[in-house]
């Protein structure tokens, strides 16, 4: 019985630490974006254009939330501009504000 309540208590374990770590597709995820205002990414939005989590995760952004450290100038390649490349979707360069919100 010792066995069974120490398993039973990590899977619930493992399943909260996932889900605190993960955003669904229809949830949001708010960063601060300094002076040009904050970005709110939605998972939605996303995956209505065609994208899947594991397109980005664990990739191109961890999966626990709070370890994207993005700064300007974004680059091409890296964080959104994997994808935001003017080719697979909008370009970030002269695009600030379909992200950035005051």
């Amino acid at each position: 019985m010792r066995i069974f309540t120490t398993v039973l208590t990590l899977l619930i374990a493992i399943a909260f630490v996932g889900s605190a770590m993960a955003v669904g597709t229809g949830k949001t995820v708010e960063f601060a974006g300094g002076k040009e205002g904050k970005v709110i990414f939605d998972g939605k939005t996303h995956a209505e254009k065609g994208a899947k989590c594991n397109d980005c995760h664990p990739k191109t952004f961890a999966m626990k939330k709070g370890t994207a450290k993005i700064a300007a100038p974004h680059k091409a390649g890296e964080f959104c501009g994997t994808c935001h490349d003017g080719k697979k979707a909008f370009a970030q360069e002269g695009n600030c504000v379909k992200c950035h919100k005051k």
